[in-house]
């Protein structure tokens, strides 16, 4: 008898689009996506509803983002043949999920989540959009029936919410989620140029994937290494600094790099050549994700169809799922899902 095939398990994560990706998206995010494309159905969400909540006042920049986010998929290797790039207001489910699960979310779950607060303290002012964000982030989960979500240290707390409001929706009208699990990449978080707890373009304490050789040498100079360092041959300590914090991460080979921390320690490498090391180090990193991103660049063509080719498939899953819903909430009947089913079955 043939082999019966083997559904993958599916994976949803994906990224707001407000501006280019940098290091810290690919440490925390990126190396573990292009790893899990191979094995897992995985679902790429570019988050632009999630965005207006920082820019409704600057819709192009959105827009712009939108492409210079996928851009930046494709040069580090994620592929639109093996995986499902989806733009998330392409897909209205994502709206309508979103406004049905408020309605069983409690107030205080969304009070309690770290990452709303820490952003309540930067912004006075939040909109009600901005503020119902982590319930929406919950509903790009369960429509696309994830049962694995790539996340960064951060963003662990939003997997257990989601985990709680579909146990909510499952004990309310019947089994349709699956509770998702958390994946975490490699390095969960890599600080920022001046030692910040991350890298945000907010602050400007970041290298893009996209900046040139000149731009990360530069940037790299101004790097935090020990403020108690007086001189080169004075005994270097590594813990919180940041040059180090960077080559646990990219330095290809540990050995190596144990080797450079030994004559730092002991003031037989000075800052400059700890930083020239590391700049030559990145530089090599990035050199085929920059080549990539020109070719990217030169056939706009491929970056559209990886968008809308994945944003139609994403449609028709979302499209079922919302079905499930609506007739385990009563909101359509029986005899309409038969006649919508006909019609996305064309």
């Amino acid at each position: 008898m043939p082999k019966t095939s083997v559904a993958k398990d599916r994976i949803l994560t994906g990224m707001r689009p407000t501006g280019p990706l940098h290091l810290g998206h690919y440490v925390g995010a990126l190396e573990n996506w292009i790893k899990l494309q191979a094995k897992y159905d995985c679902h790429f969400l570019i988050a632009d509803y999630q965005a207006f909540g920082d820019y409704a006042d600057n819709i192009d920049k959105i827009r712009d983002s939108v492409i210079e986010v996928t851009i930046d998929w494709l040069s580090v290797g994620l592929d639109p043949q093996k995986t499902t790039f989806v733009v998330q207001s392409y897909v209205p489910e994502h709206a309508e999920l979103s406004m049905l699960l408020s309605m069983i979310t409690p107030k205080v779950l969304i009070d309690r989540n770290p990452t709303l607060k820490a952003e309540s303290l930067l912004q006075k002012d939040i909109s009600l959009g901005f503020y119902n964000y982590p319930a929406s982030q919950v509903a790009d989960i369960l429509l696309s029936r994830a049962n694995l979500v790539p996340v960064g240290e951060d963003q662990l707390p939003h997997i257990e919410l989601t985990r709680e409001i579909a146990r909510k929706f499952n004990r309310m009208y019947g089994e349709i989620f699956a509770l998702p699990n958390a994946l975490l990449g490699r390095v969960p978080r890599l600080v920022g140029l001046d030692g910040k707890a991350k890298m945000s373009k907010s602050l400007g304490n970041c290298i893009y994937l996209s900046d040139d050789a000149q731009t990360v040498e530069k940037k790299v100079k101004k790097m935090f290494t020990d403020p108690t360092r007086l001189k080169s041959t004075d005994p270097g300590h590594i813990e919180g600094n940041v040059v180090f914090m960077y080559l646990d991460a990219f330095y290809p080979d540990q050995a190596e790099l144990k080797n450079l921390k030994k004559q730092y320690k002991e003031g037989k490498l000075g800052d400059v050549t700890v930083k020239g090391i590391l700049t030559e180090v990145l530089n090599k990193f990035l050199e085929p994700i920059r080549e990539k991103r020109a070719y990217f660049q030169a056939h706009p063509e491929l970056v559209r169809e990886a968008l809308l080719e994945g944003t139609s498939k994403a449609q028709k899953l979302a499209a079922h799922t919302m079905l499930e819903v609506r007739y385990a909430m009563k909101i359509t009947g029986y005899e309409d899902i038969k006649n919508i089913k006909k019609i996305i079955s064309k």
